[in-house]
């Protein structure tokens, strides 16, 4: 009976008070592969991409750069950023971002060689014969932060987590309408994205691992399991698709039915999340070496002539992006 009860507790899924259920629109952009974008001629890099202060520059205007190669140093809590392409640094000044303020920051102007030529480098397949505290280095000098919207340096969330965390969520539950990065580089990327997550486990040490996932997307859930079949480390969970499934807290009690205290964090009930983006960005910077320069990005919408998912290098402005995807202005109805 006992091992009854601990069966269904393992796979037991609670559901959170409210939410809503908004179109979807899903289906647009999530049948396609994943593709590269072309290079764009001018990349803008703001030092602050993440949570935290900016990094201390590191190259000069006239400096030739390879992609991959730190523009600012990484110290403390402070996640260095890293050169998109080859090229040259034309400027260091303040440019407008994306952020819904429209402030400017302090950012690195580079024009592509075209060349796209890398830095050298040295990955880590050997990783598990790697301190905690190395691994946690180099995924902090590498620059990876939360790629679920936070942008929390991932480097200092292991960090904090210590040997207190016993359950390892995996957020793959993308929750909002119209996005599908994450389904389609779960699909595409299923195998990297699980390496990722082991290297995550290998860190923490965890008692449980736990891919959570809305049950709107049945190829990634297919490619996951493919992926899973042989092994028994890490529980895949399939939840309703409900907005906002994918917020943090909602995640967390929904996969294991504890809540997190008001004003505390998840490691205080010895939970840690990630996002899947951001451990494929782990397993390419721990495995290949690799620092964080692009990420997906959903294309979609109906002013939008081809649809899908691509590989963005970061500092790539919106409108090039834009113009690949066939961007045509819908005439504004009065």
């Amino acid at each position: 009976m006992l091992k009854l009860f601990s069966a269904f507790r393992k796979n037991k899924i609670w559901d959170f008070n409210g939410g809503i259920h908004p179109p979807e629109m899903k289906t647009q952009s999530n049948g396609t592969p994943l593709r590269q974008v072309p290079l764009a001629q001018r990349f803008v890099i703001p030092l602050k991409q993440h949570i935290g202060a900016e990094g201390e520059l590191c190259v000069s205007v006239g400096d030739k750069v390879l992609r991959g190669q730190p523009l600012t140093r990484g110290r403390g809590k402070m996640l260095p950023v890293h050169a998109p392409t080859s090229g040259t640094v034309t400027a260091i000044a303040p440019h407008s971002t994306a952020h819904p303020s429209a402030l400017a920051e302090l950012s690195v102007i580079i024009d592509a060689d075209g060349e796209d030529c890398w830095i050298p480098r040295d990955g880590w397949a050997d990783y598990r014969t790697r301190s905690r505290e190395e691994l946690i280095e180099r995924i902090h000098q590498f620059g990876v932060a939360g790629l679920g919207g936070a942008g929390f340096p991932t480097g200092v969330k292991l960090q904090g987590g210590g040997d207190k965390i016993e359950t390892l969520i995996i957020n793959a539950a993308e929750c909002e309408p119209y996005i599908t990065a994450d389904d389609r580089l779960m699909q595409d990327c299923a195998a990297q994205v699980v390496e990722g997550i082991r290297i995550l486990a290998h860190i923490l040490q965890p008692r449980e691992i736990l891919i959570g996932i809305e049950d709107n997307k049945p190829q990634a859930i297919s490619m996951l399991r493919a992926v899973l079949a042989d092994s028994n480390d890490i529980s895949l969970r399939v939840i309703p698709t409900k907005y906002p499934s994918g917020g943090a807290k909602q995640l967390t009690y929904i996969l294991t039915g504890k809540q997190v205290p008001h004003g505390g964090r998840s490691s205080d009930i010895g939970v840690l999340m990630q996002n899947v983006g951001t451990a494929y960005a782990v397993k390419r910077a721990v495995i290949d070496g690799e620092p964080i320069t692009e990420r997906v990005v959903t294309l979609t919408g109906e002013a939008i002539a081809r649809p899908g998912n691509v590989w963005a290098r970061l500092g790539t402005p919106v409108r090039h992006l834009l113009n690949d995807a066939g961007f045509c202005p819908l005439p504004i109805k009065w």
